[in-house]
């Protein structure tokens, strides 16, 4: 029997003829709901403090020849969710195969049990999967809190990727300073390298402002309370070092600086510099940089408390898509919307590098050669592109937003311009009704680069 879920784009990805869109892949099965015998399913994910996010919709039971279907449509469900919205305890409500399916998912010997460790981390409990009824599962308890917009004084903002990191001195709210610092914190073992780096940076932003009156700071990760529970930039850190000392680095820097300091997720602050340049809320912010990272100011300006790390949410179910090397899972976002995308696509393509070519210097070579007009180089943009475009009106299932801003290196030069305008004419051709109450806002070249540094310096109170 075919699978519902293997629905090919209808504008084919040219450098990936087998994208198979989740949205496509979720349309496809929801279309089979409507027409056969169904149950409820209702997921319950519980996060820090009691939060709750709780997702119901209809699933078709099992028995109906398309379990098989079922298995994967709710696991990739639970997969997006928990990283879009956070727990360490999943109430599974529905059929109890389903509940026990998704259980061994997460189990030790399971394949999602890289998620199961990185939410230990996270929340400090072992992730746990209830299974039980739909009655049974806990009712939504969500939170939301205002983010930054502070612009009085003398502001450092720094935003940290993994090939530079971009620093912004500000004085009430005019930017004095900006600055692209090129360093290699994955593959550096020894903390003080990355305490000595910021700090480094701080410096020299200070040395911009009459004095210092506050400290904003984003990065790739989970930070609670300005400490780092989850973060690539750090993972050659060996474990016991990572504890001991990065995930008091920033507080160190706080003590030193002894000025309101906060850092938050990368993601967040994309969606905070959208909403302060275009003065409009409902907004999702992604940054296409080392990794994707993306953020969600809902319609009142608030954030919403979710993880939002969509780095490893799914977004391709084509079952032989390439997985990302850190979590081993295939089509996540990771590889689709950052420089590892690119890389993917270039070797796709028949480019080749050097073996010693970092990413980030793959990236740089790929966009000189769109800026030239080669046509291989375009053709990775566009297959970028068309993720995009099929990508975003499934974002927008979990997410209710008017307005998307897209930031990153990725999207710097001619190669931004291609993925842009290739998303917007699939959503234009495929996504018609939706395309026409949501705004893609493209800022320019330089707040591409450090529009979130500058919008992070407006993150503490003073």
């Amino acid at each position: 029997m075919l699978s519902l879920l293997d629905v090919k784009a209808n504008i084919v990805a040219p450098l990936d003829p087998d994208f198979c869109p989740a949205i496509l892949a979720v349309r496809a099965y929801q279309k089979a709901v409507l027409n056969s015998e169904k149950v409820p399913l209702i997921i319950a994910l519980e996060s820090s403090n009691g939060h709750i996010s709780r997702w119901e919709e209809d699933i078709l039971a099992l028995g109906t020849g398309h379990d098989a279907d079922t298995l994967r449509y709710v696991e990739r469900l639970v997969k997006f969710l928990l990283w879009a919205r956070g727990g360490w305890k999943i109430y599974i409500g529905g059929p109890p195969r389903i509940g026990e399916y998704i259980r061994d998912c997460y189990a030790e010997r399971g394949d999602r049990f890289f998620d199961s460790q990185l939410m230990n981390r996270i929340y400090n409990k072992p992730l746990e999967v209830v299974v039980t009824t739909p009655d049974n599962v806990p009712g939504s308890n969500e939170s939301e809190m205002p983010l930054g917009g502070h612009q009085k004084g003398c502001r450092i903002g720094f935003d940290l990727g993994a090939s530079d990191y971009k620093l912004a001195a500000v004085k009430d709210g005019e930017l004095l300073y900006s600055d692209e610092i090129p360093w290699n914190p994955k593959d550096e073992p020894d903390p003080a390298y990355h305490y000595n780096h910021i700090q480094s940076g701080l410096e020299k932003a200070a040395s911009y402002l009459p004095h210092v009156d506050a400290i904003g700071g984003s990065a790739a990760g989970v930070y609670v309370k300005n400490k780092p529970m989850v973060a690539s930039l750090f993972r050659s850190v060996p474990e016991e070092d990572f504890e001991e000392k990065v995930k008091p680095i920033f507080v160190r820097l706080q003590e030193k600086w002894n000025v309101p300091f906060d850092i938050i997720n990368d993601g967040e602050v994309t969606a905070l510099a959208g909403a302060l340049s275009l003065n409009k809320n409902g907004m999702l912010g992604i940054a296409m940089g080392s990794s994707q990272a993306a953020g969600f100011l809902n319609r009142a300006g608030d954030i919403t408390g979710w993880l939002n790390e969509l780095a490893f949410a799914p977004v391709d179910f084509n079952p032989q898509a390439v997985a990302d090397e850190w979590s081993g899972d295939a089509g996540v976002g990771v590889m689709y919307f950052s420089q590892q995308a690119v890389n993917k696509l270039a070797l796709a393509a028949g480019l080749t590098f050097p073996s010693d070519m970092e990413l980030p210097e793959r990236l740089k070579s790929v966009q000189e050669k769109a800026n030239q007009g080669d046509e291989t180089a375009e053709k990775i943009f566009e297959t970028i592109g068309v993720y995009l475009g099929y990508t975003l009106p499934y974002y927008a299932m979990f997410y209710e937003y008017d307005n998307l801003l897209i930031l990153g290196r990725v999207t710097s030069g001619r190669g931004g311009e291609i993925i842009v305008d290739k998303a917007r004419d699939i959503l234009k051709e495929e996504f018609p009704e939706w395309a026409q109450d949501v705004v893609l806002h493209v800022p320019d070249e330089k707040s591409r680069r450090v529009g979130q540094a500058v919008a992070a310096a407006s993150l503490p109170v003073v």
